[in-house]
This record gives C-alpha cells, sequence and structure tokens, in this order.
C-alpha cells in the first residue's frame, strides 16, 4: 500500500510543479504582449502554442473589456484553483493513507 501512497503524492508533486510552470508561462505570454512582440520570434512562437489551448476558450466567453484580455487572469485563478483543491487533496489522501 506504501507504493501507491508514495506514487500519489508523486503525482500530486509533478502536477503542482507543472501548473506552476505553466502559470508563469501563462503570466511571460501577458507581459510579452505588452510589447507587440515579434510573431516569428521562436520564443513568442513557443509561447503562443503553448498557452493558446487554454487561453482562447477563456477569450471567447469572456468579452474584452476597454480593449484589456482578462484570460490571463481568470486562467491563473482556475490554476490557483487546482493546486489549492486537487494538488492538496491528492498530498491529503496520500497522508491518510499511510
Amino acid at each position: 500500500m506504501f507504493v501507491f501512497t508514495n506514487f500519489l503524492d508523486a503525482v500530486a508533486g509533478i502536477l503542482d510543479m507543472a501548473l506552476t510552470f505553466f502559470m508563469w508561462l501563462i503570466i511571460i505570454r501577458a507581459l510579452i504582449s505588452w510589447v507587440s512582440p515579434d510573431p516569428y520570434n521562436p520564443i513568442v512562437r513557443f509561447l503562443m502554442n503553448a498557452t493558446d489551448p487554454v487561453l482562447r476558450p477563456v477569450q471567447r466567453m469572456l468579452p474584452p473589456m476597454s480593449g484589456l484580455d482578462l484570460s490571463p487572469l481568470v486562467v491563473i485563478f482556475i490554476i490557483y484553483f487546482l493546486q489549492a483543491f486537487v494538488v492538496r487533496t491528492l498530498h491529503d489522501i496520500a497522508l491518510r493513507m499511510n
């Protein structure tokens, strides 16, 4: 049983790191969008390709307010929720299984 407990705890840790990394990608993309980046730059293309699948559905649901795109903020709130709920729940389940 301890193997499954360790596995569940490791999954929670990896999920937490992946969500944090994705949150930083979204923050960097939002900051870069303020300066009119070159769309052919490989870093900009990577950021767009990595974050567009998540940001586009939110952008369709949220209309731009006064020219501001609030979709990165909404996605960051969703990431915080997933970290607070899913990751902590997985850690707690792993702790209670000991």
